[in-house]
Formats: structure tokens, sequence, C-alpha cells
């Protein structure tokens, strides 16, 4: 099965061939940076990142353009209020985002372009606009002429008559149509401003992104990405211009992912339910975050609760738990000579890579991904190799599902921690929602086994009964007690 992407444009899901010849050119609209990043901001970078990655795997050479606009009103707004610069606002936001997206561990985009940098660019843009008179000045003011594009409102599916202007915008009467948008506008006193045509001003927000993927990658581009909250007006004013400047097909594909809600409601300040993904990071884990938002296909509404939460702990547990398994096979069983991976085992994986092969050719279904890796887990575990030692398929059977899981945990930038430390981290975690210390885990666990030493079972079941209420899971092996927090 060929890739096949639903394209918001034409409402369905088409074959994917891209302008150019095993070539992706990828836009995708990146943050106003002037506060922390919400986790809703992260379902774009996160799933793109895993998008890019799969046509990648296809054997395309993807050009992934991701940007920061860094001059807007909020900046301006937040300066203001801090008794800095716009500049000074902009910069530590992009810093701080840039932190948040490492911390992911998600790949470098190709190009991070900023809005200030290609301010030449989209000068270029709007003059080409008012020169071929799709665009037009007042009193220094630029304005995108409207009725001078045919196809309007094809991507949002809104029409302009059916359209209430006086509530939905703050009609300016120097309009030439109610809906006409600004390209470019007058400087104000104290706001960063470059010198144009029209005289000092700065761009108006839809340009930005129109002029950089312009400059970067071209007339037209094969996807164009963001969140659903974009399609109106920002992707239908970029068609308008990007169509009106060139004459081209802007963009082929246009991909667009849906909101979350916080425990079914959407996420907001005023509903005190809004989080940082730098906050969630802290309180969880950035492996907690990514499976989240790829354990729910994207353009599906993701709802994140508690339970949620807890899912993405036990699904991420088990996967780590039969990887620590792997890794300990490996690095301590002994590989026979001429050994040979498990035959069924090695079908049932050649099966799965069918199974994921056609879910993310199928609009990219990472959620699918997810479900064969969990029947790649239980497989392996299923096999009981720990107790194994002298079977000679063991080690080879470990490595390969070692390489099989590092080979989509790498295009989903997940799994790819050392298995045991991130266990250990989860249950750190998990233990101080529980207000529980680890040294107390560990004197119980300890003083249990030397109770069963002395044949004081007694004691031995009272520890164990105290473990279980605490919410510990532990076993007895040749190794000694292990014990892990139950999710």
């Amino acid at each position: 099965m060929s890739l096949v992407i639903y394209n918001t444009m034409t409402k369905e899901k088409a074959p994917f061939k891209p302008i150019e010849e095993n070539k992706v050119k990828m836009y995708v609209c990146g943050p106003t940076v002037y506060d922390y990043l919400h986790i809703g901001n992260f379902r774009g970078p996160i799933f793109f990142n895993a998008a890019r990655n799969w046509l990648k795997h296809l054997g395309y050479d993807v050009t992934y353009v991701y940007n920061y606009t860094d001059v807007d009103d909020k900046i301006i707004d937040r300066a203001k209020e801090s008794g800095t610069s716009a500049s000074e606002v902009s910069e530590k936001f992009i810093k701080i985002f840039e932190e948040d997206y490492n911390r992911l561990g998600l790949d470098k985009h190709d190009h991070n372009p900023k809005v200030t940098e290609y301010m030449p660019q989209i000068i270029d843009y709007v003059q080409s606009l008012v020169d071929q008179e799709k665009a037009y000045v007042i009193d220094g003011e630029v304005f995108y002429a409207i009725d001078k594009f045919d196809n309007y409102g094809a991507l949002s599916g809104k029409k302009l008559e059916d359209l209430n202007a006086g509530q939905r915008v703050d009609v300016d009467q120097r309009k030439k149509n109610p809906f006409d948008f600004v390209l470019w506008k007058p400087a104000k006193e104290g706001e960063p401003s470059w010198q144009s045509p029209w005289g000092e001003g700065r761009p108006g927000w839809h340009i930005e992104c129109s002029a950089m993927i312009k400059s970067i990658l071209g007339d037209s581009i094969d996807i164009h990405g963001g969140g659903i909250d974009l399609i109106f007006p920002h992707h239908e004013n970029e068609i308008a211009q990007g169509e009106g400047c060139t004459g081209c097909k802007y963009v082929n594909y246009w991909m667009h992912n849906e909101f979350i809600n916080i425990k079914g409601e959407k996420m907001s300040k005023s509903l005190g339910n809004f989080i940082t993904a730098r906050a969630f990071m802290d309180e969880y884990h950035p492996e907690v975050l990514k499976f989240l938002m790829l354990s729910a296909h994207y353009r599906s509404f993701l709802n994140i609760s508690d339970e949620k939460i807890d899912q993405a702990f036990s699904g991420l547990a088990r996967v780590y738990h039969s990887l620590k398994a792997a890794n300990t096979i490996v690095a301590t069983f002994e590989e026979k000579e001429g050994a040979t991976v498990l035959k069924s085992f090695s079908q049932t994986l050649a099966q799965l890579d069918k199974k994921i092969e056609k879910a993310m050719n199928d609009d990219f279904s990472t959620n699918e991904v997810i479900a064969s890796i969990y029947e790649a887990v239980r497989a392996f575990n299923s096999l009981n190799l720990m107790k194994k030692k002298k079977d000679p398929s063991t080690v080879p059977t470990a490595k390969v599902f070692k390489e099989w899981l590092h080979k989509y945990g790498q295009m989903m930038s997940l799994f790819d921690l050392e298995a045991e430390s991130f266990l250990v981290e989860m249950d750190d975690i998990l233990l101080k929602k529980k207000d529980i210390k680890r040294e107390e885990v560990d004197a119980l666990v300890q003083e249990r086994s030397k109770a069963r030493d002395d044949k004081d079972f007694a004691k031995s079941d009272e520890i164990r009964d105290k473990l279980i209420e605490m919410g510990i899971d532990f076993q007895d092996t040749p190794e000694g007690p292990v014990w892990n927090v139950k999710i």
C-alpha cells in the first residue's frame, strides 16, 4: 500500500505524489514566542516529527521547515508588561521552546526561520501583491484584496456571504471588503518596525509564513501542517497570498492536527486546567507526553485525563520491562555459535512490519503502530527467555527484538532511553504521587527478605501485605527480590 494522506482541502484521503520525485517540501507553523507553550502546542511538533521520519523511511528526501513568529502583538504586549524589548521576549521564549523540544528528544528541523530574519523577503512579497493589484495601500497600511481571489474559503469551507463581518472582525471602513486582511501595518510608537515602501511598519501575521515558504522552499510545497485552529483565517489567507503572488498552487496536501482536552474540557487558563509542556514533563516525563500524543490518531480529539496518563505509564512500563529483559539476556547470556532467531518470533515481527507499514501509510496512524508494538512485546514476553539460558535461540531472538523496537522507536522518538534507568525514574514519579519514599520501600523489602531467611513467615506475610497496600508489586528472583510501583 502506498502512502495516502487526508487533505483538509479536499476533505478526503488521496495517494501522496510529491511535486519533485523522491523529494518532499514540508512546512509546519511554529509558535508565536511570547510564553511557555502548553501541552496542546506540542501535539503538532510530536506528530509531524513522526510523519517526517516515516516519509524518510519511505525513501523521500525531506526538507522540513518549522518557523518562529518573533514579532507579534502578544510579544509586544509581553515586552511592555515586563519592561523589556520585544526581541528579548522572543529570544527568551525561543530558547525555552528549544529546551523543551530537545528534552522530548525530537529530531531537529532542517530550518527554523524567524520572521525578523526574513523582513526583506516579506516586503518584496507584499510589493509583488501590490504591483499585481492583489493588494492596496491606505495610509501606510497594506491590505490584501479578497475579491481578487476567486477560491477564498476553499480550505475552511467558509463563504464570505455567510459570515457576519460585524461580529467576526472589527470592520475598518477604509477597507474595500470587510474581510480584506492586513499584509503590512504602520509602526506605532515604541514598537519594533522596519523601513518599507509604505513607511515604517511591520508585517501582518499571515504574510510571514507565505514569504518564508517561498524563500526557503519555493512557490509550491508538498505538505503544510499545523493545528486545526489555523485553518481559518491563517491558512486560508496564506493560500490567497501564495497563489495570488505566484499564480502557482500553494500547497498540495494540507494536514491539521486536532485539539486536546483536559479531563473532558477544552484547555484554558480561565478553567484552571492549563498546563505547560514543561510543567507536564517535570511532573511526569517527556516520554509520557510523546506516548500520549502518538497513542491517538493526529486527527482525533485527545482527552488528557488521569486515567489516560496512567495508561501511558502502564504502556511504557510494558515496553521498557521487555526491553530491560532483552538487554539482560544480550549482556549476560552466552551466545551459541551458529544460533538463529526463533522462527515463530521472526515471523511475528515480519507480520507486524506489514501492519505498521499499512497503518503509517494510511494517513500516519501512529496509534496503530503503538498497538503493534504492544503485540511484539506480548510475543517476546510469552517466550519467557529469561528462564532459557541454555536455549541457543535466546540471545539472537533478544537481539532482533531490541533492533526491531529501536527501529520503530527511532521513527517516533520513543523507547530510546536506557531501560533500567527509565523504569526507576517512572517508579520515582509514581512514588512521589503516592507520597512514599524509595528508601522506605527498600527497607521493607529487605526486612521481608530477612524474615523469610529467618523463617519468620508471619512477619514476612505482614510486610508483604503492607507492601501490597502501599501499591508495590514485587517478586522474588534468583538474584534477589525486585519491586516496582503498581499503576
